[in-house]
């Protein structure tokens, strides 16, 4: 299975300084917001259950996770759209911005400074898209033989071992069911979301090309309206 390279480990490590300055804050809050339309009960609504995970990894305070979910009931509050745009970057990379917004006015023309003052560009819709396909990713704290078994026994489509934790891929539609059995069989599930996986990587190999390409994605994730970058750039360059 691709769709795993530097980034994966760079997002990460970032995400995790970003979280202790409450960067991500607004990000994770919308995607509660969103999930919390089909429910605000996370023992019935798993999309909610998987953003309230993904919050607290975060370490996003309670009072942060409830006023997100909180939202739904409240008349005044903005409401919350999701856009998804496509581009190119550097290297021929393609990369999907998932977004939630309140002011596509204000969104569309952020992500797109973002890119073009970083190498990148918009690209037509569908030109991007067909690279990827739309799967479950589901992040287990654990590695080994047994622990594969386990995630396949579970339903899981495919895993790999990465950093002494399994990355486990689903069926879209197999996502929770998939969580909830990985969960109920003992093992430590540490983020569950809905991701675009790449078909093909295309190699980032040259470090200055690289660079170029952390740049334009950081650019991206540092919108407080983007809620996902997926790219197909599998970065090798030592940084």
């Amino acid at each position: 299975m691709s769709g795993h390279s530097k980034w994966s480990t760079i997002k990460r490590e970032k995400g995790a300084k970003d979280a202790k300055r409450g960067a991500v804050f607004t990000q994770i809050g919308n995607q509660i917001a969103i999930a919390a339309r089909s429910g605000v009960d996370p023992t019935m609504n798993s999309a909610l259950a998987m953003a309230i995970e993904k919050a607290k990894q975060a370490n996003m305070p309670a009072a942060n996770i409830q006023r997100a979910i909180d939202r739904v009931a409240d008349k005044n509050a903005a409401t919350l759209e999701e856009a998804t745009y496509e581009a190119m970057g550097p290297g021929g990379i393609g990369i999907i911005i998932e977004t939630a917004t309140d002011n596509k006015n204000r969104t569309f023309p952020d992500v797109r400074n973002a890119l073009t003052k970083n190498g990148g560009r918009i690209a037509d819709a569908g030109s991007v898209t067909f690279q990827f396909t739309r799967k479950g990713v589901i992040n287990v704290a654990a590695a080994g033989e047994d622990a594969l078994l386990t995630v396949l026994d579970a339903g899981a489509e495919d895993a790999i071992e990465e950093e002494g934790e399994m990355i486990v891929y689903t069926e879209l539609k197999d996502l929770a069911k998939v969580r909830t059995a990985i969960i109920e069989a003992g093992l430590t599930v540490t983020s569950a979301e809905l991701q675009y996986v790449p078909n093909n990587m295309i190699e980032i190999s040259e470090t200055e090309q690289a660079e170029k390409v952390l740049k334009v994605l950081d650019a991206l994730e540092d919108l407080d309206d983007v809620t996902g970058v997926h790219t197909n750039a599998d970065i090798t360059a030592e940084i």
